[in-house]
């Protein structure tokens, strides 16, 4: 729970749980030792005759009180830290967050995507969550927070990095066959190396518009399991398929088939029709989330990848 805790989001929950786990820590050995004494200073063979034991008015308060008064200010660090996680500070920097079976999208205020957050040290910054499928979770251990990512809504949380170094950003909603690989990376970079990484997107992103293909591959979350560079995934690479015989499983039955542009789009559109041997079929389906149009440009993009 303590190892790796970083930023003041992170901060907030460690004292609540700090305080909480001392106090729990405290009453077991004082209730174990208790038993433990009782038990022996007790037992038949010491007191063969039992006692009629009056009750204590002033015991029985304290076991009131003091419990009472405990839970009550555990209450209160939980209410305010939870207070401080849901009061977002102005000037934050704002970055939306798409989850999408299995993977997720970051998308800052200049219209820059990635797949893995970029952040400056020292800076506020307030995820916008939503969700382009089902219910995932997005969340960063390192920086002790997690909120649930719904679809047709969007959630907010906020954290304040203080350390420069990578952190693990995972699903912590179970969200289909592959949950376990919907991981990516939050990386804490001093102010000035961000400043620069975020004014070169901007101006490539302006001097160079990339291909249609090329960013509906990447925002639709095919480069989370196919990659393009021939390297196998959780799915096949893309490099160099369209045109290619692949074998597939068709019902359960092996045959082989010529990945053209009727192959793609049945692909995209009934993933599980025609499942390439070796590769699990857990690819969810693109239809209603992708246009036909949309559909092509990524065929066109696929057809490219020599």
């Amino acid at each position: 729970m303590i190892s790796g805790a970083t930023g003041l989001s992170g901060r907030v929950v460690e004292n609540v749980f700090l305080y909480i786990a001392a106090i729990a820590v405290f009453f077991l050995v004082l209730i174990t030792f208790l038993m433990v004494y009782f038990v022996i200073r007790y037992r038949r063979k010491r007191n063969p005759k039992p006692e009629d034991i009056e009750g204590r008015l002033w015991l029985e308060i304290t076991w009131t009180i003091v419990p009472t008064i405990l839970v009550m200010t555990m209450f209160y660090y939980g209410y305010t830290g939870f207070s401080t996680l849901k009061r977002i500070p102005e000037g934050a920097m704002k970055v939306k967050v798409i989850a999408r079976q299995w993977s997720w999208l970051f998308e800052y205020e200049s219209g820059i995507k990635t797949n893995e957050l970029k952040v400056p040290v020292g800076k506020p910054i307030n995820l916008l969550l939503t969700s382009q499928d089902v219910i995932h979770s997005f969340y960063m251990p390192a920086f002790k927070i997690k909120q649930d990512v719904v679809p047709g809504m969007v959630n907010q949380l906020w954290f304040k990095p203080t350390e420069v170094g990578t952190y693990d950003v995972l699903c912590a909603e179970y969200c289909g066959m592959q949950h376990s690989y919907m991981l990516t990376k939050v990386s804490v970079v001093p102010e000035e190396e961000f400043n620069q990484w975020y004014q070169k997107g901007i101006e490539e992103k302006a001097a160079k518009i990339p291909s249609r293909g090329i960013q509906l591959f990447q925002e639709k979350g095919c480069r989370a399991c196919h990659s393009v560079d021939g390297t196998p995934l959780v799915g096949p690479t893309v490099k160099g398929l369209f045109g290619k015989t692949v074998t597939v499983l068709t019902e359960g039955k092996e045959r082989q088939t010529r990945a053209d542009e009727a192959y793609l789009k049945k692909s995209l559109l009934e993933p599980n029709a025609d499942v390439v041997k070796g590769f699990p079929p857990i690819m969810p389906s693109q239809r209603g989330l992708t246009t036909d149009e949309e559909i092509e440009e990524i065929i066109a993009y696929i057809k490219e990848l020599k």
